[in-house]
C-alpha cells in the first residue's frame, strides 16, 4: 500500500492547518509508492527524512520526493549515488523538484 506524507513541523513552527498532515493510503498501480511533500524544509532535512522513509520500504519499491530546496537536486543525485538507489527522474518545475527514486534491490 503507498503513503503520501506531509510533514507538520518546519525548524519548530507548526505548518499550516490547512494542509494535509495524515499518511494518505494509496491503492492500485500505485500501491508501492510513497509521495513526500518536503517543501519548505532546507539542507539537510529533506534528504535526512527521505532517508528513513526509504529504509522503511522494501526493495524497489518507489519513492517520490517533493521539495524547495535549491539543493535539492544535487543532494538527491548523491544520496541515491552513496546509497546504490536509483534515481528514475528528477524535474523542476517553478523552483518546486520532484525526484522518483527506486530503492536497491539489495
Amino acid at each position: 500500500m503507498g503513503l503520501a506524507i506531509r510533514f507538520g513541523w518546519i525548524y519548530g513552527a507548526p505548518m499550516d492547518d490547512t494542509k494535509n498532515t495524515q499518511e494518505m493510503p494509496i491503492s492500485g498501480a500505485d500501491a508501492g509508492l510513497v509521495t513526500m511533500d518536503l517543501t519548505g524544509l532546507k539542507c539537510p532535512l529533506p534528504v535526512l527524512k527521505a532517508r528513513r522513509q526509504i529504509g522503511q520500504m522494501p526493495a524497489g519499491g518507489i519513492l517520490v520526493v517533493i521539495a524547495d530546496d535549491p539543493a535539492a537536486p544535487l543532494d538527491f543525485d548523491h544520496f541515491c549515488q552513496t546509497g546504490g538507489h536509483d534515481l528514475l527522474e528528477s524535474a523542476a518545475k517553478d523552483g518546486v523538484f520532484t525526484m522518483r527514486i527506486a530503492k536497491a534491490l539489495a
